[in-house]
């Protein structure tokens, strides 16, 4: 079996047997093709790929300047083939064997202060279509730590504004509700009194989609689009690092925590499968902490 052909076989399986999300897919078809375009550059046939070519190909991609998050997912990505590989009786054995997986430094998330948070909601300009229409998704990044992919898939019917709070679909399609806060809802409730309405420019709302937030042609907003007005209200803000949508999930974890929230809570409105992955908002906590005694105590 020639190794594209695996390589869509493999696709197909996970995408209709799996059901994996469309951003999973994305990362493993860009992975799986890296690997191909290794392999063809040296003349390797599927059968003739060995232990010593994908170490190869890991030493390429941190020549190439990856850190070893990425390079760790190329390799669970090549295993996952393999294995695939070996039960379709395409590969007599798997070249992944007993191969370890990079260390990975778990870096510690980086969140907004505060104050920062407060400039950034208050830069777009309410007196706008557009300007509402920030203001209310930068309110409902920040009240609810919803992923962007979370976001822009959001439907006006997913609110439940007397009960304050949404309904999304999180990772492996799971849906969670969501509290949301008294000003993100005003936001939202402004923006849909009117600025929605413009923004479709007369079309009915049920002709121009369910989505909650819309671009300027009446359409769902782009994942990109979150992106880009986060990076300009930033800049306004003078928020030097660059700003993204999950910069502010990680700063509306840390600021919960901080607070007071346990980590059961936050973990559920976060959407973690594992609550091992919320933990790694105590060590922020725990991090501040010392700073604060480095930079307070008088013996410190």
């Amino acid at each position: 079996m020639h190794i594209h052909t695996l390589i869509a076989s493999f696709m197909n399986y996970i995408k209709v047997e799996k059901g994996l999300a469309p951003n999973t897919l994305a990362a493993y078809n860009r992975d799986l093709r890296k690997f191909a375009g290794f392999a063809e550059k040296r003349g390797l046939s599927l059968e003739a790929i060995n232990r010593d070519h994908v170490v190869d190909f890991l030493g390429d991609l941190y020549r190439q300047g990856l850190d070893s998050r990425t390079v760790a997912r190329n390799l669970v990505s090549l295993r996952n083939i393999f294995r695939f590989a070996l039960a379709e009786d395409a590969l007599s054995a798997d070249p992944t064997l007993n191969l370890e997986s990079p260390k990975v430094r778990r870096s510690l998330p980086v969140y907004l202060r505060m104050e920062d948070v407060d400039r950034l909601l208050n830069q777009p300009d309410p007196s706008t279509p557009r300007g509402l229409r920030d203001r209310a998704i930068l309110e409902v990044l920040y009240s609810t730590g919803l992923r962007v992919s979370e976001l822009v898939n959001l439907k006006v019917s997913d609110l439940e504004m007397r009960m304050g709070c949404l309904r999304c679909i999180g990772k492996g399609d799971k849906e969670r509700l969501v509290p949301v806060g008294r000003k993100a809802l005003a936001a939202v409730q402004a923006y849909l009194a009117k600025s929605r309405t413009q923004l479709l420019h007369g079309r009915e709302a049920g002709k121009a989609g369910p989505w909650l937030f819309v671009n300027r042609f009446g359409n769902r907003l782009s994942r990109i689009a979150v992106w880009r007005l986060l990076t300009v209200y930033g800049r306004r803000a003078g928020i030097r690092a660059r700003l993204s949508p999950h910069k502010l999930r990680h700063s509306f974890a840390t600021h919960l925590l901080e607070r007071g929230a346990d980590l059961r809570s936050v973990q559920l409105m976060l959407g973690h499968a594992d609550i091992s992955t919320t933990q790694i908002y105590t060590h922020v906590m725990e991090e501040r902490l010392k700073q604060v005694y480095k930079a307070h105590h008088p013996r410190a």
